[in-house]
């Protein structure tokens, strides 16, 4: 193990987490740029987008890496809905889209009040079916992870209802909205606010919302935590509501209020994970920049009502 990789306890809760013959493995090698990672227990295998080549990859035990769709619409942020389909957010075609079990694509969402959406970013689907996700400007601010277009509609976060197709903005209060997760009970939705990256100097925060008692809406919002360096990018939620955010050197460990735990160290920047692993969801797949990455830990991911 190299010096720049390995675990880091802040505080003593985090130790119980570490597995001391779980070794942190390297699983493939150069992806472009990873994103989007979602476990599909039914398969054992993991999803992930190798995002500038504009393809959704896949990885098991048994089967290594391979291509799961070409193109991919340049796909970003994607989840499972209660059904098993792969729910994407799609930056080429600047929509929310499903994969249907048949493998045809079905465009979810492209547009609010007529206006087009910018480019999906992130996406969770909550226990009754809703889809919420984030838009921010990133896949229509270049050419290498999308288009370069204008944008249509300020930075937002919405909810889907998939049944009815009513698309509710929840809040646009963000330069950048980012990652996006649920708390285990659902009463709160984190958002990763990574700023407007033409300036100088973005507001870079992880926030988190409360989720109103209609299950619909946002209620009071609060800076949860801020990861240095870098910034937090996704996020992935374990059974205790600790939040394993994304960070410039790794992945830190929060606490449900916001504590540092400990940190694994990785030798690169940390896009984004989540807990997968049939049939115990623990261990962690983590996507570091052009590698994918994953480690065993005493600990599960969270699991939805």
């Amino acid at each position: 193990m190299s010096e720049d990789t390995g675990f880091d306890i802040i505080d003593k809760r985090f130790a119980q987490y570490v597995l001391g013959n779980a070794p942190i493995e390297k699983l493939a090698d150069g992806i472009r740029w990873i994103e989007g990672l979602v476990w599909m227990g039914d398969w054992n295998t993991l999803l992930f987008q190798d995002l500038p080549r504009d393809r959704t990859l896949m990885w098991s035990e048994t089967g290594g890496l391979s291509v799961w769709r070409f193109p991919s619409g340049q796909a970003n942020g994607q989840a499972r809905d209660r059904q098993g389909r792969v729910v994407f957010c799609s930056n080429r075609e600047r929509a929310l889209c499903r994969v249907e079990h048949d493998g045809s694509v079905r465009v979810l969402a492209d547009r609010f009040e007529g206006r087009r959406l910018n480019s999906p970013n992130d996406v969770v689907v909550k226990s009754d079916g809703t889809i919420w996700f984030t838009d921010p400007v990133y896949g229509i601010s270049n050419d290498f992870e999308g288009t370069r277009q204008a944008s249509e509609t300020a930075p937002g976060v919405y909810r889907l209802d998939p049944d009815s197709s009513e698309l509710t903005l929840l809040s646009d209060a963000f330069d950048g909205p980012n990652g996006i997760a649920f708390s285990p009970d659902e009463r709160r939705l984190y958002v990763a606010e990574t700023g407007d990256q033409t300036k100088g100097d973005p507001v870079q925060v992880l926030r988190v919302f409360d989720v109103g008692a209609d299950g619909r809406s946002l209620t009071s919002v609060r800076d949860f935590a801020k990861v240095s360096p870098g910034y937090t990018d996704g996020m992935a939620i374990d059974e205790d509501g600790n939040v394993w955010a994304s960070a410039g050197d790794g992945v830190h460990c929060l606490s449900p209020e916001g504590e540092l735990l400990g940190r694994i160290h990785l030798p690169g920047t940390v896009s984004n994970l989540c807990f997968g692993g049939s049939p115990h969801l623990n261990r962690l797949f983590i996507g570091v920049s052009h590698s994918l990455y994953a480690v065993f830990l005493n600990r599960r991911g969270a699991r939805w009502p």
